[in-house]
């Protein structure tokens, strides 16, 4: 085995599968910093304050009201299972480009190339929200400290766009520089984040249950964690892809597998370990917010449509007040805010290079991609492709129309749906041969696996049919937000795999050697009598 090239052990139980070497710096992430980078890929702060109010309203109505606790618990659920697939997935195969690879060994390489365009479409979706929060906040916080007034803060569409331009570009570069420069900052990002989130929960339930509480807060009761009274296809469905995109990102540390210090098992517990804090951490933020804020349509209510978009920026002056300890606290929190969209969008560029970095060693994107620094051995025309698209995107979106930027989140969602529920497919039917081998094959690489893509190919239909009606995203002013009469999320969501479908034909037609099966067959060693299933052809 040449250096650089990772091969699983007899402990994985599986056959020994050599993964290419790409250039990446192997041993560079243990435990604790592949955990660190999925938490920080999920930006809890950033998240919450995004996400929070369209789970608990939609248009000015409520959707899940008080009961939206137990839907960021359900949504739990089929997290939990895919991660196991791609932690049983990724001792077989420690490979960046995890969907995509996965995919195309278990399905054949049309599926595979859509895996990976999915997770491309996702991140550059999600980079554009990113990129706009991120410039808000650089605005709010220069106005909390007097560098700006108010004015100048909503006033001008330009120069936010400018700062979020700015930082899409400074993330790029640090992740160019190499995961190890990208890796303590994070830990710097988000410590400080989650200290944030565990004071502003706490000064929340105490002022709820104090003199101090609004008129309007509500004391948290058990039944909020049971979803009784919800229609699963009106509200859980489409309010699930919502806490979904919450809970996305811990896959980051597995998309890091081949820069960890144990490529088959380091990434696969990270990313359940990233997913399990997060849990808490999002159940004791929403608890705590609904308590305070309730879920009225007026003042700061949650289901205020002119709080949806920015749960934090709407509870945060009524919960810390205006003295100086109050002035402090609100910029800490603006700060945590700014600092998880800075982490995630690094973190969103980590993953989606490296994605892009496998499609270009298997050609199934053009070989410059597969290209990586000789000196910070990072991916070099990935990462820089990452950000110059994801620039693009960002100022055509901003230029046509800043409403769309709020059908981004939802449009994530599906996307977020169709790769990770396809990755519990892969995982079954990569394995399918070694099922009845034993009661913990067939628990963890069958049923667990299954059962998350089935519930999230569920979630994603009817989701989709909701998030299809004109009338399910609105403006300030009570318009409906669409494309071509289709609610504007799910015609972000369908265009994106339209797009994706488009691209691979051209691709196709330009170099068929990935889709004719020329390119995978050097990497791995699987035989009938294995402990893995045979890939399937193209």
């Amino acid at each position: 085995m040449s250096k650089g090239e990772v091969m699983t052990g007899p402990e994985s139980g599986a056959a020994a599968v050599t993964v290419r070497s790409k250039g990446l710096r192997g041993g560079a992430l243990g435990l604790l910093s592949s955990v660190v980078v999925g938490l920080a890929s999920m930006a809890p702060a950033y998240s919450l304050a995004a996400t929070l109010g369209l789970i608990v309203a939609s248009g000015g109505a409520q959707l899940c009201g008080v009961k939206a606790p137990a839907v960021v618990l359900i949504s739990f659920i089929p997290m939990y299972l895919i991660a196991t697939a791609y932690q049983e997935l990724n001792r077989a195969i420690p490979d960046c480009g995890t969907t995509f690879t996965w995919a195309s060994r278990a399905f054949g390489p049309i599926v595979g190339w859509l895996g990976g365009w999915g997770i491309i479409a996702a991140e550059v979706i999600v980079m554009a929200n990113l990129a706009e929060i991120s410039a808000a906040y650089s605005f709010r916080f220069a106005a909390d400290l007097g560098w700006l007034s108010r004015a100048d803060v909503t006033g001008n569409g330009f120069w936010p766009t400018v700062v979020g331009v700015f930082w899409i570009v400074t993330m790029t570069y640090i992740c160019y520089r190499g995961i190890q420069v990208s890796a303590r900052l994070l830990h710097a990002l988000l410590a400080f984040q989650i200290v944030v989130l565990v004071v502003f929960s706490a000064v929340a339930l105490v002022k709820t249950y104090s003199l101090d509480g609004q008129g309007v807060s509500l004391h948290p009761s058990l039944s909020w964690f049971w979803p009784g009274g919800l229609d699963f296809g009106t509200t859980i469905a489409p309010a699930a892809l919502m806490a979904i995109f919450m809970y996305w990102g811990w896959d980051t540390a597995v998309a890091c597998n081949e820069e960890s210090d144990d490529p088959s098992r380091t990434p696969g517990r990270a990313a359940i370990i990233s997913a399990l804090l997060l849990l808490a951490t999002y159940t004791l933020v929403t608890v705590s917010a609904i308590a305070f804020a309730g879920v009225g349509t007026q003042g700061i209510g949650l289901s205020n449509p002119h709080n949806s978009k920015d749960t934090f920026a709407a509870i945060g002056p009524a919960l810390f007040g205006n003295g100086v300890l109050g002035r402090i606290a609100l910029l800490l929190l603006a700060t945590s805010i700014l600092t998880s969209a800075l982490a995630s969008t690094q973190t969103t560029i980590l993953k989606t290079a490296r994605t892009t970095l496998s499609m270009g060693v298997h050609k199934a994107l053009p070989e410059s991609f597969a290209k990586t620094h000789h000196r910070y051995l990072t991916p070099t025309t990935s990462t820089v492709a990452v950000g110059v698209v994801s620039v693009v995107f960002y100022v055509l979106f901003t230029l046509i129309s800043e409403n769309l930027l709020a059908a981004l989140i939802g449009s994530v969602g599906l996307m977020i749906a169709f790769y990770y529920g396809l990755t519990g497919f892969a995982c079954a039917w990569y394995y399918r041969n070694t099922l009845t081998r034993s009661v913990r094959n067939l628990v963890m690489r069958g049923v667990i696996p299954l059962l998350g893509g089935v519930t999230l190919l569920i979630v994603l239909i009817y989701g989709l049919n909701q998030y299809a009606r004109p009338e399910w995203l609105t403006d300030d002013n009570g318009h409906n937000i669409t494309i071509l009469g289709v609610g504007a999320v799910a015609a972000v969501g369908i265009g994106a795999l339209l797009l994706g479908s488009i691209l691979m034909v051209i691709w196709w037609a330009i170099t068929p050697d990935f889709f004719r099966g020329r390119t995978m067959t050097d990497d791995a060693a699987a035989d009938s009598g294995a402990d893995v299933a045979q890939p399937a052809g193209p």
